[in-house]
């Protein structure tokens, strides 16, 4: 499930963050946080499996209506599951049609993958 961070998820979010090659250093991770918890423009979600939080998902807001994924993790334990996959379909279902979501160019191929795998799904192909 997908919630919106809030400060009490401060350590959390930043340890999966802190599983991203570019925020390997603290002051980077730190300098990251604050930005989402400072700037409306920077929005983080997390994704909730039972009480546990093992993924976080970070976006941009350039207007009303186009976002950039900026940041995306998952707990190592649990990778290859699927987690990252259901992360962006569930920010995009949570932003609906109005928010055009676009990848960074880091995660450009994953983001792709996602959505042809959601239409293969839809379509039955």
């Amino acid at each position: 499930m997908l919630i919106r961070y809030k400060k009490s998820y401060e350590k959390i979010a930043m340890g999966l963050l802190s599983f991203i090659p570019s925020e390997k250093e603290i002051k980077t991770v730190f300098q990251t946080i604050r930005r989402y918890e400072e700037d409306n423009d920077w929005q983080l979600f997390l994704w909730k499996n039972g009480e546990d939080v093992i993924g976080v998902i970070g976006i941009h807001l350039s207007d009303t209506q186009h976002a950039t994924i900026s940041h995306i993790s998952v707990n190592p334990s649990y990778r290859e599951e699927g987690i990252g996959k259901k992360m962006i379909l569930s920010l995009h279902d949570l932003l609906g049609n109005s928010v055009s979501i676009a990848p960074s160019e880091k995660i450009k191929d994953y983001f792709e993958n996602c959505f042809r795998d959601r239409e293969k799904e839809e379509t039955g192909k």
